[in-house]
């Protein structure tokens, strides 16, 4: 409820109706709109790009290559997140096999790596390379 209210304030859902009892009352396009922002930001939109979405949605005579624009710069961003996250695998690879357990904290070679950063780094960078 919090976040609809939010989407009330930020002006992507209308004041709705209120009843005797001052409950909000929603009608069916409010839902749908509701449901298209919910589906915008399960898509990684921001409130800004939604607006602007929902503008058009509500006046689509214009040209929609913006729509496509919007879509290949959040295609972008995830393919840098997923190449952020397959170096970060890499790391984390490469640490698990410092250590195949069984050793005390000073001579676990996880624990060591964690704490000599130019072991951990040049490690990593020489396992990324090959």
């Amino acid at each position: 409820m919090v976040t609809i209210r939010y989407y009330e304030k930020e002006g992507l859902l209308a004041k709705p109706d209120r009843t005797d009892g001052n409950y909000r009352v929603y009608g069916s396009e409010d839902l749908e709109r509701l449901e298209f922002i919910m589906h915008c930001r399960k898509h990684g939109m921001g409130l800004t790009e939604i607006k602007k979405l929902l503008a058009f949605r509500d006046n689509p005579q214009r040209d929609c290559t913006w729509v496509t624009d919007l879509i290949n710069t959040h295609i972008d961003n995830v393919n840098t997140q997923i190449q952020s996250l397959e170096h970060l695998k890499s790391h984390l690879e490469h640490l698990r096999h410092r250590c195949q357990g069984g050793h005390s904290g000073k001579t676990c070679g996880i624990m060591q790596s964690l704490e000599d950063r130019a072991l951990c780094c040049d490690a990593c960078d020489r396992h990324q390379e090959s």
